[in-house]
């Protein structure tokens, strides 16, 4: 019996290591290599096969500077300064979970990258773990830069619709260069639930969301804050 235990824990150690090795690799390949997808991508498409999904690959310079800025006001203000996690927006969402029914996230653009890139969309404390783990690869080997413009080209904008240039086309009949700062700021707006909401037609709610994250991006200094990300 000790043999058959020393056995499996032999193995348990090996599949670690190598799944620990194997999430380096791959970290550090996509620090010049472009990811073919996502798992997120593999999960939609095997939840419904027949869906046609759209994403069109578009490298930094070729995405529009009023969308890297709209996300981050949305998403992740404090992008340029964290080291994957943010401590104070967790403690916050930590607080505000206690005592309310709807869940508030406090994940990083880091996280979520790290979530659609590598792992499934459900949440427990395993992915969670793993999540971590990924989180602190990318910001050790990727810069900040390179993880926003993988954020950008990866995260969903609606049902089956991938990357800021699919979405663009779609909703707005544009290229991701030719976003508008308000087209950019619905865009963001959407994110939570990207598959719930249309930015070409707004409601109430949404305006008033994109209305916010214009005013949080000129708060930030609006595209010079991209020269923090460098």
């Amino acid at each position: 019996m000790n043999k058959l235990v020393k056995r499996i824990l032999s193995i348990c150690k090996r599949v670690i290591i190598g799944l620990l090795l194997l999430s380096f690799c791959s970290i550090f390949a996509m620090r010049w290599f472009n990811p073919l997808g996502s798992m997120l991508m593999l999960e939609r498409k095997i939840s419904n096969w027949n869906i046609t999904q759209q994403r069109i690959w578009k490298d930094w310079d070729e995405i529009s500077d009023n969308i890297k800025i709209a996300v981050i006001a949305s998403e992740d203000q404090n992008f340029s300064n964290h080291w994957g996690f943010d401590f104070k927006a967790i403690n916050i969402a930590f607080k505000y979970n206690k005592n309310n029914k709807k869940i508030h996230g406090a994940s990083t653009i880091t996280q979520q990258v790290a979530k659609n890139i590598f792992l499934w969309p459900a949440r427990s404390w395993i992915r969670k773990g793993f999540e971590s783990w990924l989180t602190i690869l990318i910001e050790l080997i990727w810069p900040k830069k390179r993880t926003l413009e993988i954020y950008l080209n990866c995260v969903e904008w609606g049902e089956g619709i991938f990357g800021i240039e699919a979405a663009s086309r779609h909703y707005f009949n544009v290229s991701a260069k030719q976003l508008t700062p308000y087209q950019a700021s619905l865009l963001a707006a959407t994110l939570p639930n990207p598959r719930k909401w249309d930015p070409a037609s707004p409601d109430d709610y949404l305006q008033k969301k994109a209305k916010w994250i214009q005013t949080q991006m000129n708060n930030l200094g609006g595209k010079n804050y991209l020269a923090k990300l460098k």
